[in-house]
């Protein structure tokens, strides 16, 4: 009994700590939209938050994703809690663009750290490859649920009127709370991380397995089909509070509120994705969900075009402010399909590696996805931004087709490089 309560508090420690990175990774949108309020700064330097949390998600995985196991996972995420904790006091005692800057570089340098422990302690804690699924798909689909709880719990700190500009940082407070109550909880539970540190193996044999002469264009076009991914995902995750107040005419709490319909379409769309992938091939559902986000975008923005001004609120909102989010449904699958197909075709030991090689190339694609909006938003507006990411959905569709051909090439050339790695 003593032995199930520890696995439990474990359990909640690591849920939690996912679900208070996916609230502050999710709202540097919400944070471009007030940080261009409070502090004054133009589209394209509040768009740079979105390079300060990525660029150290990329160094951070790239630098320690592998050795991790030798540090300890449970130590790992306790450190990251606590550097998170002290920047968000940070935020109310010293408000400013290069504190909110300092913010996104401590939150993405924890991430990687906690991202690849989660990963590794769910390997720890699990004994069967069932129980894996199922618990990687709860930690998940709760960082999804803290996805949609950012846009909420900042909108509910997001006021009107001469001290509007400060209100909205005492949010900082709940969620330096929250990393307190998590590295708790991780301090009240115990993780046996011997069979991680058993293995014996360096972190180069790892990171050579990946790059085998018979893996490595699997893994190209694997990591290009994530990159652009992610820089549909971040375009429209970053940017649909933005898009919401200047182009929708929505108020600042309501945009927030409304852009978070994106992340509950992405939780309901994995929902109903596992139910079809039962009876639907993954190459097809994924074709099928990147040419439906098109034909969303041609048949949704010109629906937003000449919005007039006016307070709306949620029962008075543009049809677009519904129909954009939609997007998510068809986003869902995406990310989690390509990386269970991907790290099933590549040997176990390699696994760690490759998913600080997905944290580096989803943290690109991200920075470069915002980055792009950010610089078409400011120039030609918010519509014509979102039609560019028709171009990368197009991309996407490229990388899937070389995605699919390689993994069908590799599968036997993976399973005899597992069974010599085992």
């Amino acid at each position: 009994m003593p032995h199930l309560a520890n696995r439990y508090r474990m359990i909640s420690a690591l849920a939690l700590s996912f679900m208070i990175f996916a609230i502050l990774l999710n709202s540097v949108g919400t944070v471009i939209l007030q940080s261009i309020h409070s502090f004054g700064v133009g589209k394209p330097e509040a768009s740079l938050l979105e390079l300060f949390k990525d660029l150290p998600i990329v160094i951070t995985s790239f630098a320690v994703a592998s050795f991790l196991p030798v540090f300890g996972y449970r130590r790992a995420i306790v450190l990251a809690l606590g550097i998170v904790a002290i920047a968000c006091v940070l935020m109310p005692l010293f408000p400013g663009f290069h504190t909110t800057a300092l913010l996104f570089v401590c939150v993405g340098i924890s991430f990687a750290l906690t991202k690849v422990s989660v990963y590794g302690a769910i390997g720890l804690l699990t004994g069967t490859q069932s129980e894996h699924t199922r618990l990687t798909n709860i930690i998940e689909g709760l960082f999804m649920v803290g996805v949609v709880i950012s846009g909420w719990l900042f909108s509910a700190f997001i006021r009107s009127g001469p001290t509007a500009h400060a209100a909205w940082l005492r949010v900082y407070w709940v969620l330096a709370g929250a990393c307190i109550l998590a590295m708790t909880l991780l301090g009240a539970s115990r993780l046996d991380e011997t069979a991680a540190r058993g293995k014996g193996k360096p972190a180069r044999d790892s990171l050579a397995q990946i790059g085998g002469s018979a893996l490595r264009p699997m893994v190209f076009v694997f990591l290009a089909s994530t990159f652009f991914y992610v820089l549909i995902e971040q375009s429209f995750g970053t940017w649909l509070p933005t898009f919401n107040y200047e182009v929708l005419k929505l108020p600042d709490a309501v945009s927030v509120q409304m852009a978070s319909m994106l992340a509950a379409s992405i939780a309901i769309g994995r929902v109903i994705a596992g139910q079809l992938l039962k009876r639907v091939a993954w190459f097809a559902l994924l074709n099928v969900c990147v040419l439906g986000m098109g034909i969303l975008m041609i048949v949704t923005l010109p629906l937003a075009r000449g919005v007039s001004s006016g307070h709306f609120g949620w029962t008075h909102a543009p049809l677009a402010a519904y129909l954009i989010p939609l997007i998510g449904l068809l986003m869902a699958p995406i990310y989690p399909v390509i990386n269970s197909v991907a790290l099933s075709a590549l040997p176990k030991p390699a696994h760690a590696s490759m998913t600080g090689l997905i944290l580096v190339f989803s943290a690109l694609g991200g920075t470069l996805g915002s980055r792009i909006t950010a610089i078409v938003f400011a120039r030609f507006g918010g519509i014509h931004a979102f039609y560019f990411s028709l171009l990368p959905m197009t991309l996407l569709l490229g990388a899937l087709f070389l995605f699919k051909r390689e993994t069908v090439r590799l599968t036997p050339a993976a399973s005899r490089l597992d069974s010599v790695a085992d």
